[in-house]
């Protein structure tokens, strides 16, 4: 019995630390991403100031969407076993939900660019375009290098 009472506290804490690890790696990269936007967009203090509630904002919507499709797309295959075991009609469903979602991702895009163009030229909302895709290629870049160094 205190075998099994002390695997379970070992698993929960390894669990809990595996989460809070989690967050922190996701606080990190929201952190080294404002930074690096702010670097790239080169935002005067009243820009950056109004600029990025906004665009939290807008990140944390455009996150809890995609993350309504992922979870939905990953519990249907979990309950079915695999893709290929999805029913006809199940499938219709979340085709027609991932298509509802991203409409919504679509408006909200509009909405920020809407909210921004008041703060910031065009201009810098190409840069910022063009500043968050290449931040997630440098992210990818240096996870790719990370789990390759892993590996050896």
């Amino acid at each position: 019995m205190k075998k099994i009472i002390t695997l379970i506290t070992i698993t929960l804490f390894c669990i809990c630390t595996v989460n809070a690890q989690g967050k922190k790696s996701r606080e990190k990269i929201k952190a080294l991403k404002i930074a690096y936007l702010t670097e790239q967009l080169n935002l005067t203090s009243t820009e950056a100031e109004k600029f990025w509630p906004i665009y939290n904002a807008y990140s944390e919507k455009q996150h809890k969407l995609r993350n309504i499709i992922r979870t939905e797309i990953k519990n249907t295959v979990k309950e079915n076993g695999d893709i290929n075991s999805v029913s006809e009609k199940t499938a219709e469903r979340i085709i027609k939900l991932k298509l509802a979602t991203d409409k919504k991702i679509y408006e909200a895009q509009n909405k920020f660019i809407d909210d921004i163009k008041k703060i910031i030229s065009y201009q810098k909302i190409m840069q910022l375009q063009v500043a968050e895709l290449n931040f997630g290629r440098k992210l990818m870049k240096k996870y790719r290098h990370k789990k390759g160094n892993s590996k050896n």
